[in-house]
C-alpha cells in the first residue's frame, strides 16, 4: 500500500510513524527508502497524556531509520481517538506532561529503598 500511495497522489492518506523514544507522527508520507528513512509532510506530533490529546505541528518531517519502530497508514473512515479524549491546547499539554515526568520520578524516589540495581 505505501509504495503504490506514493505513485499516485489522489490516493494518499495520513500514515503514522512510532518512534523509539514513544513519539507517535501522523502525516502524508512522501518518501521512504530501505533503512526506514522517511519524509513526511504536513506532519504533526500526537501528544496523549492521561484522557487529554494536542497535535502538535511539525511540516515537512524527515525522519532516520534507525529510530522508527513502526510506520503504518492510518484508516480515514475510522474514528481516530476514543470520544472520552478532549483535545487541549499546545500549552495545556506540555504543562501535563511536565506534571506526569514529576510524578514519575516521585514515584521513582519513592521506590528507591528496593535497590533493583
Amino acid at each position: 500500500m505505501l509504495a503504490s500511495a506514493l505513485d499516485d497522489d489522489d490516493d494518499v492518506g495520513k500514515t503514522l510513524v512510532l518512534l523509539r523514544d514513544g513519539r507517535k507522527l501522523m502525516g502524508t508520507l512522501r518518501s521512504f527508502d530501505q533503512f526506514a528513512n522517511a519524509v513526511l509532510e504536513g506532519a504533526c506530533e500526537r501528544v496523549i497524556v492521561g484522557e487529554q490529546y494536542c497535535d502538535i505541528p511539525l511540516g515537512l518531517y524527515v525522519i532516520r531509520g534507525e529510530n522508527v519502530v513502526l510506520i503504518g497508514d492510518l484508516d480515514t473512515e475510522r474514528e481516530e481517538l476514543p470520544p472520552h479524549m478532549i483535545r487541549v491546547s499546545e500549552t495545556e499539554i506540555k504543562r501535563a506532561q511536565k506534571v506526569e515526568r514529576e510524578l514519575r520520578g516521585t514515584m521513582r524516589k519513592r521506590m528507591e529503598f528496593l535497590d533493583f540495581d
